[in-house]
Protein backbone atom coordinates (compact mmCIF):
# COMPACT_ATOMS: atom_id res chain seq x y z
CA UNK A 1 0.00 0.00 0.00
CA UNK A 2 1.06 3.48 -1.03
CA UNK A 3 0.84 5.81 2.14
CA UNK A 4 1.72 9.00 3.32
CA UNK A 5 3.10 11.35 6.11
CA UNK A 6 3.78 14.45 6.69
CA UNK A 7 6.90 15.80 6.46
CA UNK A 8 7.21 19.18 7.96
CA UNK A 9 5.17 21.15 5.97
CA UNK A 10 5.21 18.60 2.97
CA UNK A 11 3.86 15.32 2.40
CA UNK A 12 6.24 12.20 2.17
CA UNK A 13 4.39 9.56 0.02
CA UNK A 14 6.00 5.75 1.31
CA UNK A 15 5.61 3.36 -1.82
CA UNK A 16 4.61 0.27 -1.81
CA UNK A 17 7.31 -1.14 -3.22
CA UNK A 18 9.38 0.65 -0.30
CA UNK A 19 11.02 -1.01 2.43
CA UNK A 20 7.94 0.97 4.56
CA UNK A 21 9.06 -0.04 8.36
CA UNK A 22 12.94 1.48 7.01
CA UNK A 23 11.24 4.78 5.62
CA UNK A 24 8.93 4.93 9.22
CA UNK A 25 11.64 4.80 11.08
CA UNK A 26 13.22 7.51 9.72
CA UNK A 27 10.50 9.74 9.57
CA UNK A 28 10.15 9.19 13.20
CA UNK A 29 13.44 10.31 13.72
CA UNK A 30 13.52 13.27 11.55
CA UNK A 31 9.68 14.25 13.09
CA UNK A 32 11.45 14.23 16.77
CA UNK A 33 14.54 16.30 15.62
CA UNK A 34 13.07 18.50 12.94
CA UNK A 35 9.20 18.39 13.02
CA UNK A 36 7.58 21.59 14.11
CA UNK A 37 3.64 20.43 15.19
CA UNK A 38 1.42 23.95 15.07
CA UNK A 39 0.17 24.97 18.62
CA UNK A 40 -3.17 23.82 17.52
CA UNK A 41 -1.68 19.88 16.88
CA UNK A 42 -0.17 19.95 20.37
CA UNK A 43 -3.16 21.29 22.38
CA UNK A 44 -4.99 18.43 20.72
CA UNK A 45 -2.98 16.22 21.91
CA UNK A 46 -2.30 17.40 25.27
CA UNK A 47 -5.97 16.87 26.24
CA UNK A 48 -6.08 13.43 24.64
CA UNK A 49 -3.01 12.40 26.88
CA UNK A 50 -5.57 13.79 29.45
CA UNK A 51 -8.24 12.49 28.64
CA UNK A 52 -6.67 8.94 28.31
CA UNK A 53 -5.14 8.99 31.90
CA UNK A 54 -8.41 10.40 33.74
CA UNK A 55 -10.13 7.40 31.82
CA UNK A 56 -7.48 4.97 32.77
CA UNK A 57 -7.61 6.05 36.51
CA UNK A 58 -11.12 5.73 36.19
CA UNK A 59 -10.95 2.53 35.21
CA UNK A 60 -8.45 1.39 37.98
CA UNK A 61 -10.84 3.45 40.84
CA UNK A 62 -13.74 1.26 39.68
CA UNK A 63 -11.77 -1.78 40.37
CA UNK A 64 -12.06 -3.10 36.76
CA UNK A 65 -10.65 -6.49 35.85
CA UNK A 66 -7.60 -6.00 33.08
CA UNK A 67 -6.19 -3.09 34.17
CA UNK A 68 -5.49 -4.43 37.95
CA UNK A 69 -4.51 -8.37 36.65
CA UNK A 70 -1.73 -6.50 34.48
CA UNK A 71 -1.21 -3.63 37.11
CA UNK A 72 -1.10 -6.48 40.01
CA UNK A 73 1.40 -8.16 37.55
CA UNK A 74 3.68 -5.52 36.89
CA UNK A 75 3.88 -4.51 40.81
CA UNK A 76 5.35 -8.36 41.35
CA UNK A 77 8.61 -7.51 39.01
CA UNK A 78 9.39 -4.52 41.31
CA UNK A 79 13.20 -3.07 40.73
CA UNK A 80 14.96 -1.32 43.10
CA UNK A 81 15.72 2.43 42.83
CA UNK A 82 19.39 2.12 41.33
CA UNK A 83 18.51 -1.00 38.49
CA UNK A 84 19.89 -0.77 35.08
CA UNK A 85 16.96 -2.92 33.52
CA UNK A 86 14.45 -0.19 31.73
CA UNK A 87 11.89 0.68 33.66
CA UNK A 88 8.86 2.62 33.98
CA UNK A 89 5.73 3.17 37.09
CA UNK A 90 2.57 2.10 36.69
CA UNK A 91 -0.80 4.54 37.41
CA UNK A 92 -1.11 5.35 41.03
CA UNK A 93 2.83 3.77 42.21
CA UNK A 94 6.23 5.07 43.01
CA UNK A 95 7.42 1.88 42.68
CA UNK A 96 9.97 0.84 39.44
CA UNK A 97 8.87 -2.32 37.07
CA UNK A 98 10.15 -3.78 33.84
CA UNK A 99 9.30 -1.23 31.11
CA UNK A 100 6.74 -3.71 28.73
CA UNK A 101 5.26 -4.37 32.33
CA UNK A 102 4.12 -0.88 32.71
CA UNK A 103 3.11 0.42 29.39
CA UNK A 104 0.87 -3.06 29.45
CA UNK A 105 -0.77 -2.38 32.20
CA UNK A 106 -1.18 2.02 31.66
CA UNK A 107 -2.30 1.14 28.33
CA UNK A 108 -5.06 -1.74 29.58
CA UNK A 109 -6.26 1.34 31.67
CA UNK A 110 -6.41 3.69 30.03
CA UNK A 111 -8.19 1.59 26.93
CA UNK A 112 -11.02 -0.27 29.27
CA UNK A 113 -13.82 1.89 29.04
CA UNK A 114 -13.04 2.60 25.12
CA UNK A 115 -14.29 6.33 25.92
CA UNK A 116 -10.69 7.95 25.44
CA UNK A 117 -10.29 9.69 21.77
CA UNK A 118 -10.96 8.20 18.92
CA UNK A 119 -9.82 9.29 15.67
CA UNK A 120 -10.38 8.19 11.68
CA UNK A 121 -8.21 7.78 9.04
CA UNK A 122 -10.25 10.14 5.77
CA UNK A 123 -8.03 12.18 3.93
CA UNK A 124 -8.92 14.76 0.58
CA UNK A 125 -7.69 11.86 -1.49
CA UNK A 126 -10.25 9.15 -2.89
CA UNK A 127 -6.94 6.67 -2.47
CA UNK A 128 -6.51 7.47 1.01
CA UNK A 129 -10.11 6.91 2.75
CA UNK A 130 -9.63 3.50 3.59
CA UNK A 131 -11.61 4.96 6.52
CA UNK A 132 -10.14 2.93 9.83
CA UNK A 133 -10.13 4.10 13.13
CA UNK A 134 -7.97 4.65 15.91
CA UNK A 135 -7.47 5.58 19.92
CA UNK A 136 -5.07 7.39 21.86
CA UNK A 137 -4.45 4.34 24.07
CA UNK A 138 -0.80 4.15 23.24
CA UNK A 139 0.58 7.34 25.13
CA UNK A 140 1.68 5.18 27.95
CA UNK A 141 4.84 4.16 24.98
CA UNK A 142 5.90 7.75 25.28
CA UNK A 143 5.78 8.21 29.15
CA UNK A 144 8.15 4.96 29.52
CA UNK A 145 10.51 6.41 26.99
CA UNK A 146 10.97 9.22 29.50
CA UNK A 147 12.46 6.73 32.34
CA UNK A 148 14.72 5.17 29.67
CA UNK A 149 16.29 8.85 28.09
CA UNK A 150 16.58 11.65 30.74
CA UNK A 151 16.60 14.01 28.06
CA UNK A 152 13.06 13.62 27.07
CA UNK A 153 11.18 16.55 28.47
CA UNK A 154 7.35 17.56 28.34
CA UNK A 155 7.72 19.71 25.55
CA UNK A 156 9.40 15.96 23.19
CA UNK A 157 7.06 13.80 25.06
CA UNK A 158 4.12 16.15 23.64
CA UNK A 159 5.75 16.10 20.18
CA UNK A 160 6.30 12.33 20.48
CA UNK A 161 2.56 12.03 21.13
CA UNK A 162 1.58 13.73 18.11
CA UNK A 163 3.93 11.94 16.37
CA UNK A 164 2.11 8.63 17.24
CA UNK A 165 -1.46 10.30 16.26
CA UNK A 166 -0.04 11.32 12.50
CA UNK A 167 1.70 7.91 11.47
CA UNK A 168 -1.67 5.68 13.40
CA UNK A 169 -3.82 8.50 11.31
CA UNK A 170 -2.01 7.71 8.06
CA UNK A 171 -2.35 4.54 8.20
CA UNK A 172 -6.26 4.91 9.39
CA UNK A 173 -6.64 6.55 5.82
CA UNK A 174 -4.68 3.60 3.47
CA UNK A 175 -5.70 0.49 5.15
CA UNK A 176 -8.32 -0.90 6.72
CA UNK A 177 -7.53 -3.58 9.46
CA UNK A 178 -11.44 -4.36 10.28
CA UNK A 179 -12.21 -5.43 6.93
CA UNK A 180 -9.72 -8.11 7.54
CA UNK A 181 -10.77 -8.75 10.75
CA UNK A 182 -7.72 -7.64 12.40
CA UNK A 183 -8.20 -5.29 16.09
CA UNK A 184 -7.47 -1.53 14.55
CA UNK A 185 -5.05 -0.81 16.96
CA UNK A 186 -2.14 -2.86 15.10
CA UNK A 187 -1.75 0.61 13.39
CA UNK A 188 -1.37 2.00 16.98
CA UNK A 189 1.24 -0.62 17.38
CA UNK A 190 2.75 0.38 14.35
CA UNK A 191 3.34 4.05 15.28
CA UNK A 192 4.35 2.97 19.12
CA UNK A 193 7.21 0.94 17.78
CA UNK A 194 8.32 3.66 15.51
CA UNK A 195 8.33 6.26 18.30
CA UNK A 196 9.78 4.55 21.36
CA UNK A 197 12.64 3.47 18.70
CA UNK A 198 13.01 7.20 17.88
CA UNK A 199 13.19 8.44 21.19
CA UNK A 200 15.65 6.21 23.02
CA UNK A 201 18.27 6.57 19.87
CA UNK A 202 17.39 3.37 17.67
CA UNK A 203 18.48 3.66 14.33
CA UNK A 204 15.85 3.64 11.43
Amino acid sequence: MNFAVRKLFSTTVLKKDTNQALELGKYAINFLEKGNPSSKVLERARMFHTDSVICGLSALALKTNAPHVLRDEALEFTLPKNTKIEHARVFGSNELVPIEKAIVANSSAVREWDSNGTVFGYANDKSRQAGEFGHNDFYPVVIGASFVNPKINGSLALKAMALQDEIRGRLCEVFSLKTYKIDHVVHGAIASICTYGALVGASP
